[in-house]
């Protein structure tokens, strides 16, 4: 039986790795408050953790969007490589199916 991936808003997460940064409780503490992973609440604290000195600069402009299209480019690109060589390999099957 297969489970569904949970997804949790960005508020939620903030709240879970603030609390981790607080360290009022410990890791284990808070992974069964909100039956998470330890890994996960890690990560979290971490971003955050890297995240935070944006917030506090003046002047500098912050990124408003991404470039989606630039992120997807490069994905986009392996997705067409690997559809033409799998088309290529059932080509190369058949034929050495009718020997």
């Amino acid at each position: 039986m297969s489970r569904t991936r949970r997804q949790h808003s960005a508020e939620f997460k903030s709240k879970v790795a603030l609390e981790a940064l607080k360290e009022h409780k410990t890791l284990a503490q808070l992974t069964e408050q909100y039956a998470l992973h330890a890994n996960q609440i890690s990560e979290w604290k971490k971003t955050l953790q890297e995240g935070s000195p944006i917030l506090f600069e003046r002047g500098k402009t912050r990124p408003e969007t991404l470039d989606l299209e630039a992120l997807r480019a490069p994905y986009l690109e392996q997705i067409g490589a690997l559809q033409m060589e799998l088309a290529f390999l059932k080509k190369k099957l058949k034929q050495l199916e009718r020997l």
